[in-house]
């Protein structure tokens, strides 16, 4: 289990000499680290504990880091943990797919472990619950300060969790805490910059798609028809704007 000043990573990587490099240098800044080199090695440690955070290589020899990727999101025990998905290719397309998949956060190879330690560490925060309650909106008139609530859903801060008639909806910590930050300011455009510079441990790159696809994640989790979301609108060549009251224009 891990403990709030040793959190668990689990690293996924098929190079020894990452892993050594990795386990070391995390290790000597306050983690657990334990690594593997393969999918099958990674069920095993699974099965003995839930990590803090995963680190995934998308090149695996078998099984690649896509397809782990996918099998971590639909297994309810595993779908909240944070993955920051590594790989030697640096295209947009790879760090499109792995986004689509579920990955939280994406670091092209090579790269700076100082780099990585901050991605892990931003995940992380993300990754806790928050009771800050932030601006509150119409809908949220009576709710407590650590619940949000829009149409059928509330938004658990102190849970990390999203409801809809009492149901949970699952949501990966990057999703969370973009839905977060649109309840904390409803009825407000919000630029691709902006959510950027919230979402912290995110690159900054003006042709970066991240944004966007963590958008149409969200979407994909609770508007009724995604194509056509309410409350979630885009507003072309702005930015996005939450309506908590999922009004139709």
């Amino acid at each position: 289990m891990d403990s709030p000043t040793h959190p668990r990573i689990l690293v996924i990587d098929d190079d020894p000499a990452l892993r050594d490099l990795l386990a070391e240098y995390l290790g000597a800044n306050g983690f657990a680290v334990e690594t593997v080199g393969d999918g099958a090695a990674m069920r095993r440690a699974l099965a003995s504990g839930l990590p803090g955070a995963i680190v995934l290589d998308l090149m695996l020899p078998g099984e690649d880091g896509l397809s782990l990727a996918r099998e971590l999101r639909s297994h309810a025990t595993h779908a909240d943990v944070p993955i920051l998905m590594l790989s030697a290719r640096g295209e947009e397309i790879d760090r499109v797919v792995g986004l689509e998949v579920g990955a939280d956060d994406y670091l092209a190879k090579p790269f700076s472990p100082r780099e990585l330690l901050a991605r892990l560490r931003a995940l992380l925060r993300r990754a806790r619950p928050s009771t800050d309650s932030g601006d509150s909106a119409a809908a949220n008139v009576g709710a407590p300060a650590t619940h949000r609530r829009f149409g059928p859903f509330v938004l658990d801060l102190a849970a990390h969790r999203l409801l809809r008639d009492g149901a949970e909806v699952r949501l990966t910590s990057a999703e969370f805490d973009l839905l977060r930050i649109f309840t904390e300011r409803p009825n407000r455009v919000l630029s691709r910059d902006n959510l950027v510079d919230q979402l912290k441990g995110f690159e900054r790159d003006p042709f970066d798609r991240s944004i966007d696809i963590r958008v149409t994640r969200l979407r994909r989790k609770i508007e009724t028809d995604p194509a056509a979301p309410t409350y979630v609108r885009t507003v072309r060549g702005e930015g996005y704007l939450f309506n908590p009251l999922g009004e139709k224009t």
